[in-house]
């Protein structure tokens, strides 16, 4: 079976190629001129790779025309909310126009084709306490651009399901992280700056925003395997909670990760790192996704903190 990867190169798109082959697919996924392949470079071989600007409409369509994927798993978007707010017209523009315009070109070249639209839980935005664990129903209150545009990729999935017959599953992933995170997303950036430290490169002084904040953390490799099962068992037209059900503070996050090092480190509070606002608790219900496919998460967050500092560890030794 071909599956098509928007974002092969990124964070989770690296992770899901990575599964993809190993349950047998040939793998082909978009990239940009300016992509960096490291992320993919263990298995570059086993890819088929198109440049390919997904604001570009005939470009998506010239990739779509020839590969006639029986799976898409849209993954590619601008996904740092701090960059919605300094160019929200940039972020709502590029995460909407790429994916109509891979929705036009499926309905065109593919139409019995299956397409995963990787969206957010920063769609529910301001959640109330009595709101917590939240499930699919909860109202959506977006602080954020990047939050409105997710809300609107999930409303076009829904669209083309009811105008076209696409089979458009919206999956709302929660916080997910661990080995090739990039360093702006919260535990990465914690991470690389232990690191540093250890390793001399900077002063023994990590910087933080709000340690306030509850997630949802889960680790990308068990995000991937859900990606994998959404579009076998999932009901077209329907949004999917992605999450592993427990909140965190940061600070206990952070905590766990400078427990994995034996260096003296001091916290300071940088006010850059402070968001114009900031949802307090973030938790997700998986309930609805589970019952769907029987996933639920199976690595430690222990595990994943550990495997996401080995990580930067590695990085700077090289």
């Amino acid at each position: 079976m071909k599956a098509l990867i928007t974002g092969i190169t990124g964070f989770a798109g690296s992770h899901l190629a990575d599964h993809l082959l190993q349950l047998g697919y040939e793998v082909a996924g978009t990239i940009r001129s300016t992509s960096s392949l490291k992320h993919v470079s263990h298995i570059r071989s086993e890819l088929q790779l198109f440049e390919c600007d997904l604001t570009d409409e005939a470009a998506v369509e010239n990739v779509i025309g020839i590969l006639k994927p029986e799976r898409v798993f849209h993954l590619a978007a601008q996904s740092f909310v701090p960059a919605s707010w300094a160019a929200p017209m940039e972020t709502i523009h590029n995460n909407l126009s790429g994916q109509i315009h891979l929705l036009e070109a499926m309905r065109k070249h593919c139409p019995a084709s299956r397409i995963l639209i990787a969206c957010s839980s920063e769609e529910y935005g301001q959640v109330e306490g009595d709101e917590v664990p939240i499930k699919e129903t909860n109202p959506l209150r977006p602080l954020s651009p990047y939050a409105v545009s997710k809300i609107a990729q999930n409303l076009l999935g829904y669209q083309y399901y009811k105008n076209y017959g696409i089979h458009a599953v919206c999956v709302r992933t929660f916080n997910h992280t661990g080995p090739r995170h990039g360093e702006q997303f919260v535990t990465s950036n914690f991470a690389k700056q232990i690191a540093e430290i250890e390793k001399g490169l900077k002063p023994p002084v990590l910087y933080v925003g709000n340690l306030e904040a509850r997630r949802d953390f889960t680790d990308v490799r068990d995000i991937v395997r859900a990606y994998g099962l959404a579009l076998d068992a999932c009901d077209p037209g329907e949004v999917y909670n992605i999450s592993s059900g427990t909140g965190r503070e940061i600070r206990e996050m952070l905590n766990i990760l400078l427990g994995f090092s034996t260096t003296a480190i001091d916290i300071q509070e940088d006010a850059a790192r402070l968001r114009p606002s900031d949802v307090k608790a973030l938790i997700g219900d998986y309930t609805k996704f589970h019952r769907k496919t029987g996933w639920r998460p199976e690595i430690s967050f222990e595990v994943t903190m550990l495997d996401l500092l080995n990580y930067w560890r590695q990085m700077l030794a090289q």
